[in-house]
């Protein structure tokens, strides 16, 4: 089983590497107890589970000392174990909590006794979890995201975790406008400038799927020109979209009534991009 341990500073990006590993069919367990590692392998193993992904932080403290143990087991075991120690700088680590406004996990610890008025600070807690996780720091594949971009983290984890990534998947859907925009348009054209189908009493029925709908809108020098246009957009952006680790890219064509135009542009537009990119054509006003 390919095992990926990820453990370091709170604040650092273990949320994100678990959720990119996760988003690649790992099966993810966050802030597990070491002892529960070797007992949570084998109920996966005996499941078929071939990918887990595992993070660990510092309110396992007292545990933290087994954890080397159970590493150097479950590779004796035939597992192939990955560890990635994610920390970065206590001024980048004071930023990120300041902007989430989220508190430190250990901010709610008290020793025994302890006033619950008198709290550690977002620094003393910071100091605390290095101080836990120092004899684990050295255990496996160190990275500092202190200037480090969460998209480029992304990239990092999955080179470390010999992950593919999955290919983008490029939404073309169709709209009334009467009815309202989708919600998850990452782009909207708006082809209503186009001639209208409807007002052929001949057409009216048919949608931008049909063959005499299809020649009516082929015919027109505007519908040409508008495809050509949208093409190149999508085209000239995409790339920057794959860049950015993007799953999915949604365009949204609509026009009056979401039965004619919009219909015709998002087939040619799914059309024209299948030869290359991965695909889906949605009409959302046809049952």
């Amino acid at each position: 089983m390919r095992i990926v341990l990820i453990t370091g500073i709170s604040g650092s990006g273990k949320s994100v590497a678990l959720n990119v590993l996760e988003d690649a069919g790992y099966y993810c367990v966050d802030n597990l107890p070491p002892p529960l590692l070797p007992p949570l392998v084998q109920a996966v193993d005996r499941d078929g589970t071939d990918k887990l992904a595992v993070a660990v932080d510092a309110r396992s403290a007292e545990s933290l000392v087994d954890l080397p143990g159970n590493i150097a087991k479950l590779k004796e075991q035939g597992h192939d174990v990955r560890v990635m120690f994610l920390t970065s700088n206590t001024h980048s680590l004071v930023a990120r909590f300041s902007e989430t406004r989220r508190s430190h996990p250990l901010s709610h610890e008290l020793h025994p006794g302890e006033n619950p008025a008198s709290r550690r600070t977002l620094i003393e807690c910071i100091a605390e979890e290095r101080e836990r996780l120092s004899e684990i720091e050295n255990l496996g594949h160190l990275i500092d995201t202190s200037e480090l971009s969460a998209n480029k983290l992304r990239s990092w984890v999955r080179e470390l975790a010999e992950v593919e990534r999955a290919p983008l998947t490029l939404y073309f859907e169709s709209f009334a406008f009467k009815v309202g925009v989708p919600l998850d348009a990452d782009f909207v054209f708006d082809v209503r400038a186009i001639p209208n189908p409807y007002y052929d009493l001949t057409l009216r029925p048919l949608t931008g799927k049909d063959a005499p709908v299809i020649a009516f809108l082929e015919a027109q020098p505007s519908a040409n020109e508008m495809l050509q246009d949208i093409r190149n957009f999508i085209a000239k952006w995409l790339p920057s979209f794959k860049t950015d680790n993007r799953s999915y890219l949604t365009v949204a064509v609509g026009c009056t009534g979401g039965q004619h135009r919009s219909v015709y542009m998002a087939e040619r537009l799914a059309s024209y991009f299948s030869a290359t990119e991965r695909v889906v054509v949605r009409h959302r006003e046809q049952a």
